[in-house]
């Protein structure tokens, strides 16, 4: 385990500031601009950035992948109907199934008597073609597979084995589409990759192929036969049949017998199919075909052997077999992670449904207990409590933070502990000269540390905590403090609201908050597992921070871990509804990535630093085997994975089924709205804010994913993480009109220093 840098690390910057570091020679505009721009250029993108980046690319990239050979993405399924004939010649109408333009005068070839060419069309396929190569072997025939190269790009083991056994191999195209109706590049396209994909698959490149949709010659017309000329001159046979067992209509074994067998000894280039559909009567028929045609005196030999010709295979070498390897290669790899893909999307889908349905009914339950009649914590609570305001740099909000506890309905003390700030932040509250509130100075040490010096300074056995750019509403003290007149709870969250929901990412942080957050607390209520008291509104039975040691520096999460702390000594961590807190949420990309980022890569931390509950007996042992699952799960987890949904949204738009996958996608986002309008009308919010929440699926969450990702990598790689400082306006007024700044929302404390923590993992 590795332990945190010292307490009140500073930036460089903040250290060294109005400070002489010994003698300087004199820099005019000109040379400060071009150390500037050095420095700008030294920088390099951090790897914790780029990996999520890189990983993201990897991914698209392998879904692109698999819709090309999927035929997803070029895939023409037309299929013409017969035309006139009258460009084909009368030698070709009249002639054999194999056909030779590559001279360019075009003759036709008969397979001799007693002779017969086995073909199989649309493979490999992985559970037909090995029990037709097993029929084959048995038998000991040999054959021609017109393979299309999708199916040889994902499955290149069956197309070795093909070629290890003796069978030719023939292109059928890369995926299947009528050539009468495709371009010359088009056609070009399909023979390479066609080309490419057995390449990689067995190392050969063959010189015969077989046009999809063909049957016999005299079937040629006018807008088969030029491309049957063009292919010829691109160097190939093309071998189309002249006795076609039909097996794709599966009219029954016998019938499939019956129209592959020739007539009067005579040789015959069967057709037929393993792939396509389900070709068990195919296999079938070939154990009565094979042993048939072998008692009456015929062969089952390659094509070329049939015609006394040449190998139609020849080795490939160089660059064209890396590039066929990689191809191949790549392929797999694609079809393993889409597959694992597919897993992780049904997975996230259970837990977005039992997350949301556990989400509305425990709310629901928790709403109806609350509002009771007959329920109380206890005596009302009004006796005197203290609250600690910890602040570092806080001059723009401090004074409109300190005025809304002035107002409070509830007798408190205020306690601003200022953490060594350079603003003037503690002068300005000493200068207020408001009863009841003291200032307490220390050099900048963290929160943590700030909290715990505020702890000591308290008088009363309660103490609230909240954030120096925060504003309570006159009744939040009151509505905070009333469950501890039960003695067993030990810690209460409040309520902590977005106030600055102008602007398109506060509403998408308000939809968070209420849906995510405090729809979450209800439930965690229920479940007795709250994770966390937000930084923002919380409050502490004295006892219970003494018991566990006070807040601790271990994580960047000092909230969470505190929670997760007062869990396991066995106190009851609740939720109050009533007591709001208004907080200024993040109002750019980068700010709301460094605050978010903290929260997941600290609460990582805290369930690390907390894992041995799962194992431990007593309160620990219960909030270990409930609530650490349910928050990695909830919290670590399921963030990870939801962005599979709208991965495969993107997919399903590209390669289809389009309407089905839109269909799902909408399915979920009115889980989701229905959620969210049930949270928002439990906290009592206006519903127009919810038009915003598809644009936050698609682009809100997307963000939240890859800062989760980048958490989880430098988590992984042990990278440090520094408290980030975020700018704050000032701009927010709680009920009321009092104008202060807002905290980052639960587990809110940015800015106490700079201070590296690495990993406890």
């Amino acid at each position: 385990m590795t332990h945190p840098a010292p307490r009140g690390r500073h930036d460089r910057s903040q250290r060294t500031a109005g400070k002489h570091t010994g003698p300087q020679q004199p820099v005019g505009p000109r040379t400060a601009r071009k150390k500037n721009v050095r420095k700008r250029n030294r920088r390099k993108l951090p790897m914790r950035y780029l990996l999520p980046f890189m990983l993201l690319v990897a991914l698209l990239a392998m879904l692109m992948l698999r819709g090309y050979v999927h035929s997803e993405i070029l895939a023409d399924h037309r299929v013409r109907d017969a035309d006139y004939n009258t460009q084909v010649p009368k030698d070709i109408r009249s002639g054999g199934p194999v056909i030779d333009a590559r001279s360019g005068d075009a003759t036709t070839l008969r397979i001799p008597d007693r002779r017969i060419v086995l073909t199989f069309d649309d493979g490999p396929d992985p559970v037909w073609t090995p029990k037709v190569l097993d029929k084959l072997k048995e038998y000991g025939a040999h054959g021609v597979f017109f393979v299309t190269g999708n199916m040889a790009a994902r499955h290149p083991e069956l197309v070795e084995r093909m070629v290890a056994e003796g069978h030719e191999i023939g292109l059928h195209t890369f995926n299947h589409p009528d050539l009468s109706y495709q371009s010359t590049e088009r056609i070009d396209w399909e023979l390479s990759q066609n080309q490419l994909a057995l390449a990689g698959a067995a190392g050969i490149r063959t010189s015969i192929f077989r046009p999809p949709y063909s049957s016999f010659s005299y079937a040629m017309d006018n807008k088969s036969w030029p491309v049957t000329e063009y292919i010829g001159r691109r160097g190939y046979l093309t071998v189309v049949n002249d006795t076609d067992s039909e097996d794709w209509k599966r009219p029954g074994v016998r019938a499939i017998v019956e129209r592959a067998t020739p007539k009067d000894g005579k040789g015959a280039i069967i057709l037929m199919h393993d792939s396509g559909g389900d070709r068990s009567q195919t296999v079938a028929a070939l154990d009565t075909l094979l042993p048939d045609l072998k008692e009456q005196g015929y062969t089952f030999t390659r094509l070329t052997t049939a015609l006394d010709a040449p190998s139609a295979h020849t080795p490939v070498t160089g660059f064209a077999l890396w590039k066929g390897k990689a191809f191949v290669s790549a392929v797999a790899v694609s079809e393993r992670v889409t597959g694992v893909l597919v897993v992780g999307l049904a997975a996230i889908g259970v837990l977005v449904l039992a997350r949301f349905g556990l989400m509305l009914l425990l709310s629901f339950l928790h709403a109806r207990k609350v509002r009771r009649k007959d329920f109380s914590w206890g005596e009302p609570l009004t006796r005197p409590v203290s609250v600690l305001v910890p602040a570092y740099n806080e001059r723009e909000c401090i004074e409109a933070t300190v005025r809304s506890l002035a107002v409070s309905e509830h007798p408190i003390e205020i306690i601003v502990i200022d953490d060594g700030s350079t603003d003037g932040t503690a002068d300005l509250v000493e200068a207020m000269r408001l009863p009841g509130v003291r200032v307490v100075r220390q050099q900048n040490a963290g929160k943590p540390a700030a909290l715990n010096n505020g702890i000591r300074h308290a008088r009363y056995d309660i103490v609230v905590m909240m954030d120096g750019d925060t504003v309570f509403e006159p009744s939040t003290v009151r509505e905070l403090v009333q469950p501890f007149a039960d003695p067993r709870v030990g810690a209460v969250a409040g309520n902590a609201k977005v106030g600055n929901r102008d602007s398109l990412i506060g509403a998408w942080q308000h939809i968070e908050y209420v849906m995510g957050f405090n729809l979450d607390r209800r439930m965690y209520d229920v479940l007795g597992c709250m994770p966390t008291i937000p930084g923002a509104v919380g409050a502490f039975r004295r006892e219970a921070l003494e018991r566990v040691g006070g807040m601790s520096e271990d994580t960047l999460a000092e909230d969470t871990d505190i929670t997760m702390a007062l869990h396991r000594d066995g106190w009851r961590v609740v939720y109050a509804e009533n007591a709001r807190a208004w907080t200024e949420a993040p109002e750019s990309v980068q700010q709301l990535w460094s605050q978010r980022y903290r929260w997941s890569y600290g609460t990582m931390q805290a369930i690390w630093k907390h894992r041995r509950a799962v194992i431990e007996r007593g309160p620990s042992g219960r909030f270990g085997r409930v609530g650490l699952p349910f928050v990695s799960l909830f919290m670590v987890v399921a963030p990870l994975l939801a962005p599979l949904i709208d991965v495969f949204l993107l997919y399903g738009l590209v390669f289809g089924p389009t309407g089905k996958t839109v269909a799902a996608w909408f399915g979920v986002l009115v889980v989701q709205a229905v959620c969210a309008a049930y949270a928002f009308r439990l906290d009592k919010e206006r519903m127009v804010h919810l038009i915003s929440l598809p644009l936050q699926q698609i682009l809100y969450r997307q963000l939240m994913y890859v800062v989760l990702l980048q958490s989880w990598i430098t988590a992984l790689t042990g990278g440090r993480l520094r408290w980030q400082k975020l700018r704050r306006t000032g701009a927010v007024e709680a009920p009321g009109g009092t104008s202060a700044q807002r905290p980052q929302g639960p587990g809110a404390d940015a800015g106490f220093g700079a201070v590296d923590r690495r990993p406890y993992v």
